[in-house]
């Protein structure tokens, strides 16, 4: 694929999860969201019975942020010894290190308590965006990114995309059946880890392009 059409796709898809964060944000500050989050989140509490509770609980506990370094970690040792990636490893580690520090001064700005009507776990912080949401889908999509071009065949890649779309919607409807978070947060969640990823991912395609062009300079500097 086009280097170009890769950086131009990759800025639109960035601005297009910024603006949806902050449609989201403003509906959630003015309280627009109220009667949204309640239906959903009778749903998906109605469903409530003691093995889809471990089920949750679960999930919630693979989003945490021990077991999110840990996998990390295990990502990290695979694309360095296995398909000796060098470069994407800075993506990587960009990606997963800034997505927590940006949701901790998103929730420090918003300050929105978290639901308090049904709980099955007790946690505190404020709740929009959500943390585990933003985790979730910074891990699991730059996983799924990196992971791409190694799988030859479709039915791979339909797995690939497949299995991390699975592992982001689950974790954040964890945090809704546990009754730790509004759905509004979990969808700020997505918007907000949507833009940084894609953002990063901007950038990291931009330097690739332009390196070889930098050290040709700096190649004929010497040269000269």
């Amino acid at each position: 694929m086009n280097l170009k059409y890769q950086l131009t796709r990759a800025f639109f898809v960035s601005l297009i999860s910024l603006t949806a964060f902050a449609s989201m944000a403003a509906l959630v500050s003015a309280d627009k969201v109220v009667r949204f989050d309640k239906a959903i989140i009778a749903t998906v509490q109605g469903l409530e019975s003691p093995w889809l509770t471990s089920v949750m609980e679960l999930f919630t506990w693979i989003g945490s942020t021990k077991v999110v370094v840990v996998i990390c970690l295990l990502i990290i040792f695979f694309l360095y010894n296995v398909l000796h990636h060098r470069s994407e490893l800075m993506l990587l580690i960009a990606v997963v290190t800034g997505t927590p520090i940006l949701n901790h001064y998103l929730k420090a700005f918003f300050h929105r308590a978290r639901p308090d009507f049904h709980r099955l776990i007790e946690i505190g912080g404020y709740s929009f965006p959500s943390g585990h949401a933003m985790n979730a889908f910074s891990v699991y999509a730059i996983l799924a990114f990196l992971l791409w071009r190694h799988i030859p065949t479709r039915l791979g890649r339909s797995v690939l995309i497949l299995f991390s779309g699975f592992m982001i919607v689950m974790i954040g409807v964890s945090r809704i059946y546990l009754g730790v978070h509004y759905p509004s947060d979990i969808i700020g969640g997505y918007f907000a880890s949507g833009f940084w990823l894609t953002a990063a991912i901007w950038f990291f395609q931009w330097y690739k392009e332009r390196q070889p062009r930098l050290e040709a300079r700096e190649l004929g500097r010497n040269e000269g």
